[in-house]
Parts: structure tokens; C-alpha cells; sequence
């Protein structure tokens, strides 16, 4: 039976998108579950699974842009093919193998050297890697080095990788010695911009034209949050199996501010300004693939435990491409962490169509006056931009100020602020 595997819809508004990569090869035997290629649309990066064991038949190509339900490629399930091992029982098989001794090992290839031409090699084939499982394999089969390559019927992208990785380290002393010498380059390398990362463009350009955006800047004194943090830490990651970290305290404090501050929370629509009785905070998040920002919904009602859990799952959900539109879509107001780069001071940029991004920056000590004395504090400079169509400078200075009190006073923001 021929199956065919189509292009699924990533949300409502999305009428085609980008086939990125195969992850499989045309006429490879794939099973059941299989991942087999990646698909970006211009709100995130999803995946291809075979829905059942069979040859595949690849129809569209890298790069390509294609509608949504359309075929990307067939399956014959009638076709056999070689399973493969699930990753557990390689990992067993090689642990075993790995485990023999050193002196069997030895006295095992020489045993079979001579009754079995799976150890062979020519001369200029001597220099090949062969892993255990891969021997164990071979001698199995009865096949020597010169049968495996002269058998190979094409060379695909996976073996110039190999190969490549093998050069770079046999030839990282050449090179380090060349440099020294004064070689350089002047290559230059063109990549295709993906949807994702035009959408990214687009919006930013959109933001740019389309509001009156303003920054304004405060610090903060993280002193007693460190030092709740360094108090808690082992009883919170005993009850909770999870870290406690400082993006959860921003988030509780920026939803006991928006409360406050309900402009901030507010977005434009036409002629109309709508307001949030409810907080669906975005995070954004550095992939691979660019800037994405998971939000989550009804951050208000959650305590410092549920917030690390959800930012976690969300986090590592954008970075391996399994996030779903849903999660992306939304949102009333987006923190950004740029400290964790090492920033010290930003102007981030909004997230359309909300009117508030918060922008967190790194820790450094600092001189600051305490009761007239001079004292050395962990000090973090924050930013908050805003749309000043519908948000004003009292309202602005008021939310960044009400975060700065919460997080000096985290006993105010455990309070409801």
C-alpha cells in the first residue's frame, strides 16, 4: 500500500511553508514514528513523521516552498527493509563489546584472521575507524574493509560530513602552524533566509514604522532575591525537582505590576484599545532557528514552582523544533533575558501586537549609596520599551518601578505586590 504523507497545517493563518531538510534519504526503508524531514513556517519549526514502515519516495525538495496539504512524499509499506536497532540496544550492544578485555579482544582478531576475512584490509584502507558494533557486524557477515567501501553505491552528504570532521582533526596542528605563518581567507558563503527568520525581519521592521516606541531604564538591587535564592535553593529543588531561578521572580513580579498598570497590559486594535483582566506572559527564547517566544498563558495565577516548570518545558521544547503554534500564539506582554549573554544594557524591541517588553540584563557589583554609605551591590539594569500610542510616561516609569520594589521586596511580590 502507498501512503502519502502530507504537508500539515501549522495554524490558521499559514497557507504554505518551507521544507527545510530530509532527515532521510530517497528510496530508504523508514518505520513507524519515524521522524523523516523538518517543515518551517513563518512561526516556527515543526517535523515530519512516517506514519507507517516502508520505502519512502521523496517528491519535494530542500528549500522548497510548498502549500499546506500537499503531498511531500509516498511510503510503500509493501516494500521490506532492515529495522533498525532501537538507540538502547546499540547503546547495550557497544557497552558490551567495549567491556571485553583488552588481552580477548587481541587474541580474538588474531583467531579470526585466520579463518575469517572480516578483519582484512589493503593497505590504503588500513587507516579506517570501524566501530565495535559495526565489527561485530562485519564478522557476522564475513565482510572485510574493502568489501564495505567498494560496496558503497553512492556517497551522500553523511559520509562528506565524516569525512570532513576526520580532515579538520588530523589537520588542526597544519592549520594552527599556517596561521602563524599569515594565511588567511576571503571566502565568503550565501545561505537562503529562512521563513522563519523573514517573518522575524518583517515584524521587526513593522514594529520600527508602525509604533511610537520609547525605552525607559531603572535598576535593580538583586541582593535579597540572591539571597532568598541561596536560602531556598536545596528546599526548593527537593519539593519541586526543579531550580529556582530569577526569570520566575521577574515574571510573578511583572504580573502583580500589570495588575497596577493595566495600560501596559493593553494592545491597540484598530480604533479600539483592549485590555487583559488575565496575564499570558512570552518568553523569548534563543534557537537555532532565531529569536521564539513560548508564552504562558495565565501567568498571574502561578506560584514561583509552576512558572520554572513551565518556562523549562517551553524553553526546551522552541530549542529541539517540537513547540506547536499554539504555544507561540498570544500573548500580552514579553520578558526578554539578554543578561544571560552578558549584556549590560538594551533597548529590546517590541513583541506586535502587545505594547510592553521587559528587558533583563546581567548582574554586576556595583558601588551604590546605602544610608550614606558607599556599599558594593549585585546590580541589574532593566528596560522597559513601550508602545507610547496608548501607554504613557507615568504609567511606564510606574510598572518598571513597581518590578524594581517587588524584586528588592520579594515578600511584597509573594504577597500579590
Amino acid at each position: 500500500m502507498i501512503i502519502e504523507i502530507k504537508i500539515p497545517s501549522p495554524g490558521e493563518s499559514i497557507t504554505e511553508v518551507e521544507l527545510a531538510n530530509w532527515f532521510v534519504e530517497d528510496g530508504e526503508y523508514v518505520e513507524k514514528d519515524q521522524e523523516i524531514a523538518e517543515i518551517e513556517s513563518d512561526k516556527a519549526t515543526l517535523t515530519l513523521n512516517a506514519e507507517d514502515s516502508g520505502k519512502i519516495k521523496i517528491l519535494a525538495q530542500p528549500g522548497e516552498t510548498i502549500e499546506v496539504g500537499a503531498i511531500a512524499c509516498t511510503i510503500d509499506t509493501n516494500a521490506k527493509g532492515v529495522s533498525k536497532k532501537p538507540k538502547s540496544e546499540i547503546k547495550k550492544t557497544e557497552e558490551k563489546t567495549e567491556s571485553t578485555p583488552r588481552s580477548e579482544e587481541i587474541k580474538e582478531d588474531t583467531s579470526e584472521k585466520k579463518k575469517d576475512k572480516s578483519v582484512g584490509e589493503s593497505e590504503e584502507n588500513k587507516n579506517v575507524k570501524i566501530t565495535p558494533l559495526a565489527k561485530e557486524q562485519m564478522k557476522e557477515l564475513n565482510l572485510s574493509v574493502d568489501d564495505v567501501i567498494s560496496g558503497l553505491k553512492k556517497i551522500t552528504t553523511k559520509e562528506i560530513d565524516l569525512v570532513k570532521n576526520i580532515s579538520t582533526e588530523n589537520k588542526t596542528e597544519n592549520d594552527v602552524s599556517l596561521k602563524l605563518k599569515g594565511n588567511f581567507t576571503r571566502e565568503t558563503e550565501n545561505k537562503k533566509l529562512s521563513t522563519l527568520r523573514k517573518k522575524i525581519s518583517e515584524r521587526l521592521v513593522q514594529v520600527k514604522n508602525e509604533t511610537a516606541m520609547l525605552t525607559t531604564f531603572n535598576e535593580v538591587d538583586m541582593s535579597n532575591v540572591m539571597e532568598m535564592r541561596k536560602n531556598y535553593q536545596k528546599k526548593f529543588q527537593e519539593k519541586h525537582g526543579i531550580k529556582l531561578g530569577f526569570m520566575s521572580f521577574f515574571t510573578k513580579a511583572v504580573t502583580n505590576a500589570l495588575k497596577l498598570y493595566p495600560n501596559v497590559n493593553a494592545m491597540l486594535d484598530g480604533d479600539e484599545i483592549v485590555y487583559h483582566h488575565f496575564a499570558d506572559i512570552g518568553i523569548a527564547v534563543q534557537t537555532p532557528k532565531g529569536l521564539m517566544v513560548p508564552v504562558i498563558r495565565n501567568a498571574e495565577s502561578m506560584g514561583l514552582a509552576e512558572i520554572e516548570y513551565r518556562i523549562m518545558e517551553l524553553a526546551n521544547k522552541a530549542r529541539d523544533g517540537k513547540i506547536t503554534i499554539d504555544e507561540l500564539s498570544g500573548g500580552t506582554f514579553t520578558i526578554s533575558n539578554g543578561g544571560i549573554f552578558g549584556s549590560m544594557l538594551s533597548t529590546p524591541i517590541l513583541n506586535p501586537p502587545q505594547s510592553g517588553i521587559l528587558g533583563m540584563h546581567n548582574i554586576v557589583e556595583r558601588p551604590v549609596a546605602i544610608n550614606g554609605k558607599v556599599e558594593i551591590r549585585p546590580i541589574m539594569y532593566v528596560a522597559l520599551s513601550y508602545d507610547h500610542r496608548i501607554i504613557d510616561g507615568r504609567d511606564s516609569v510606574g510598572f518598571l518601578m513597581k518590578v524594581k520594589e517587588m524584586i528588592e521586596s520579594p515578600q511584597k511580590m509573594l504577597l500579590g505586590g
